[in-house]
């Protein structure tokens, strides 16, 4: 029997959850939204995609392949790189986004750059292996070397990932959303059921009043019939 009843109150009371969010169904809804826009674009804001391209140069004869690489990401070849484009960067801080690798032990020379703009990356990436010819022939009259397959524009970022921050703002405003909506029904001291009545005052209700209006009235009044006088309008 105990058991019984403990079901019928479980039954009761996640009715009556669910009504408290269904009466103020579009609290939630407005609160989930704005709190998942919001999570969306600061987890855009807080992404800076970044972009690679590679310019590929290959050497024809024996060289010392580790003093290529200390020469191509040197200042001197460098500086007239920054000064070509234009650049809004010192030498130092250009040769942090360059990276310089050996293909398989071949003579081909792979030079890698990574930047912000995808357009500006390839152009790094292509003016660095120009200068850097220039450059070797002057210093060691050295011109077996050609550019074997020049940058182009990759417009894919390397870093590009789900924004997470979106997701986890649908399910922050979800639950704030229930909350709140939760803390304003227990705030409302509004009677509505006789259900609330009876907690209320721990008595039972023994009958209710409908709620009449003129129209009630009009519908379910009782018209009075006149007879002529004398006449009870009982038949004789």
């Amino acid at each position: 029997m105990n058991n019984s009843k403990k079901g019928i109150s479980k039954e009761i009371n996640i009715k009556e959850i669910f009504l408290v969010m269904k009466k103020r169904l579009w609290i939630i809804a407005v609160i989930t939204a704005l709190s998942s826009i919001a999570g969306y674009l600061y987890g855009e804001k807080d992404i800076t995609l970044l972009y690679q391209s590679s310019a590929r140069i290959i050497i024809g004869k024996e060289a010392d392949m580790n003093t290529l690489q200390v020469i191509l990401k040197d200042p001197v070849v460098l500086e007239k790189v920054v000064e070509k484009l234009d650049l809004n960067r010192s030498p130092e801080s250009l040769a942090n986004q360059i990276s310089v690798g050996i293909i398989d032990s071949s003579k081909v020379v792979n030079v890698q750059v990574i930047d912000t703009n995808p357009n500006r990356a390839a152009d790094i990436a292509n003016t660095t292996a120009e200068e850097f010819k220039k450059e070797i022939s002057s210093l060691l009259n050295f011109n077996d070397l050609r550019l074997y397959s020049p940058a182009k524009v990759n417009s894919n970022p390397i870093n590009e990932q789900e924004n997470k921050a979106g997701i986890i703002g649908l399910v922050f405003g979800l639950f704030a959303g229930i909350g709140f909506v939760f803390f304003l029904d227990s705030l409302d001291d509004t009677i509505r059921s006789k259900k609330d009545v009876e907690d209320i005052l721990d008595l039972p209700v023994l009958g209710r009043i409908s709620k009449m209006s003129k129209k009630n009235i009009q519908k379910q009044s009782i018209h009075q019939i006149d007879f002529p006088r004398g006449d009870t309008g009982v038949p004789k």
